[in-house]
């Protein structure tokens, strides 16, 4: 295959590498192959400038130095070492875990305290003995390993997860495998391609997720690994990815705190900021939704404590008064603040104070509310969470698609929304039609 098939490319910025060499070539293809050849360092990654026809090669990626933007510049990397799991018995492994799976930290490849190794960078160049990350030089069955820090231990094994095609950990969000048939056989279209189906995940909107060839992923927190099909008369569909027998690490963004949206909030606050009870995640009473604790394994849905699963603003629950569907919760800010004194908890309440009816079929609806006649928060136009869909801003721009205000894009009967909740797409939104001869 092509030789950037093993690059994740990322528009429009740079990053500083104190490592670096300058070569002058005419394309991106051609920084590849200096990259490749680079002898001075091992090259995880080059930049390319289309205007100076500039490449640089870099001993650093965006996991290890700075990233900011630069309009004209394109960062490719190496995947083999954005990928923090191992394809079988991890040979290829160059991720940078650097304890055992005891947690003992390794010793350095290159030291020679407290052991004396046989496997050195000098012996084995090609083997990614660098600093001290688990490798499996002498291509161990056991899988990647070090020699450990404890002089009682001179080597041990480390937790490794699997990837590349073999299993999946979660809900595959992470998946960066090949497997690009669907569960019923159908061959995946490419990401980069809009037929035979339009869509909005392309790798250039979304060059985080690995969106590379026509393999499967899960961009938008589905339940698991999916993809657009080849076949005219079916939009997409899952993909078969089995799960991975061994337990996924534990995460240090685990917190009692809140940090950025507390998507890793782990917490044990079940209350909201307005001072009601929690709804059980594993209850569908008093209000149904999708997010079942069993279907979504690493989101930390225990009990009844407050959550953040679907990216929202910050961490959040079902309450168990039936007339209120959700509220946010006030967790403190783990640098001390005390998260819900800041003003935020205004924003619950969406006054829709510019109209509050809708005339004809709501066409020209302009107001902000955002909630569906069940009482269901509605999805923002411009996300794909939980649900995936065509009515995007740019794709209808006379039709005032902001933030999640219902709108009426597309001529229906009135105005409307997708939902927040997964197991409802779309509904129907709580506005009143005005009535055009008598006012209230």
């Amino acid at each position: 295959g092509d030789t950037l098939d093993d690059y994740l490319r990322t528009d429009g910025v740079w990053i500083l590498s104190p490592n670096k060499q300058f070569y002058k070539t005419n394309n991106e293809k051609e920084c590849a192959e200096k990259c490749e050849a680079e002898r001075k360092f091992n090259c995880r990654a080059f930049l390319f400038t289309s205007k100076k026809q500039q490449c640089l090669t870099l001993a650093e990626n965006s996991k290890m130095a700075v990233m900011f933007n630069s309009s004209d510049a394109v960062l490719y990397e190496k995947i083999i070492y954005l990928l923090q799991c191992k394809k079988g018995i991890g040979k290829d492994y160059r991720g940078t875990e650097a304890k055992t799976r005891r947690g003992i930290p390794c010793q350095k490849w290159a030291e020679k305290t407290p052991h004396n190794p046989n496997y050195t960078p000098e012996k084995y160049p090609n083997a990614g003995l660098e600093e001290n990350y688990c490798r499996n030089p002498d291509e161990d069955e056991s899988g990647p390993w070090c020699y450990t820090t404890d002089p009682a231990t001179r080597f041990d094994y480390c937790n490794i997860p699997e990837c590349e095609g073999q299993c999946m950990q979660c809900n595959g969000e992470d998946y960066h495998g090949e497997v690009s048939r669907t569960v019923s056989g159908l061959e995946c279209q490419r990401w980069d391609a809009q037929e035979p189906h339009m869509h909005g995940f392309t790798p250039k909107r979304f060059p985080e997720k690995d969106l590379k060839m026509n393999y499967c992923r899960n961009p938008d927190g589905e339940l698991r690994p999916w993809c657009f099909t080849t076949s005219p008369t079916k939009r997409w569909e899952y993909c078969n990815i089995p799960h991975c027998t061994t337990h996924p690490p534990v995460s240090g963004l685990d917190s009692q705190c809140l940090s950025g949206k507390g998507e890793g909030y782990r917490g044990r606050i079940a209350i909201t900021e307005s001072g009601k009870a929690c709804q059980h995640w594993s209850t569908q009473f008093p209000h149904r939704h999708g997010w079942i604790p069993d279907r979504y394994p690493c989101k930390g849905l225990e009990e009844n404590y407050c959550r953040n699963p679907d990216g929202e603003k910050r961490p959040w629950c079902y309450t168990i008064n039936s007339g209120i569907r959700w509220e946010y919760c006030a967790i403190p800010h783990c640098d001390g603040t005390e998260q819900g004194n800041d003003g935020m908890s205004n924003v619950l309440v969406q006054v829709p104070l510019s109209e509050e009816c809708y005339r004809g079929k709501g066409q020209s609806y302009r107001g902000t509310t955002s909630t569906t006649a069940s009482g269901k928060k509605c999805q923002a136009w411009d996300s794909m969470f939980p649900h995936r869909h065509e009515k995007t801003p740019d794709r209808f721009p006379n039709a005032d698609l902001r933030d999640n205000y219902c709108r009426n894009p597309d001529g229906d009967s009135s105005p409307w929304c997708f939902t927040t909740d997964p197991s409802t797409t779309w509904e129907y939104c709580n506005i009143k039609r005005c009535d055009d001869h008598t006012q209230e």
